[in-house]
């Protein structure tokens, strides 16, 4: 528990820069017209595949013991499977409007 005060003291500026950054992306998806989101959903696609080899990577270079780094590394690639898996469904359901009923 120490770490984690002591993590986040360290850090105070990133955790006001996340903070800021989410509710800057709360506020664009909320009005995102609907017309745009499944071009933006492939776009996040893209995103969360970057995220989720950047969190391999990170999980990968940090030391054993380190629970914090491990655990935040298997939230993120949980997080992007989701992403990315939730983004192929979409893309997929919009693709079926457009083919030709038999």
């Amino acid at each position: 528990m120490n770490e984690l005060i002591e993590f986040i003291s360290n850090n105070l500026d990133l955790l006001y820069i996340l903070i800021l950054a989410i509710f800057i992306g709360v506020e664009l998806i909320k009005n995102v017209p609907t017309v745009l989101h499944t071009p933006l959903m492939s776009g996040a696609n893209a995103l969360s595949g970057v995220v989720i080899v950047g969190a391999i990577i990170v999980m990968l270079q940090s030391d054993p013991t380190n629970y914090i780094a491990l655990a935040l590394g298997f939230v993120a690639v949980v997080l992007g499977m989701i992403n990315v898996v939730g983004g192929f469904a979409v893309t997929d359901r919009m693709l079926q409007m457009f083919k030709k009923k038999k």
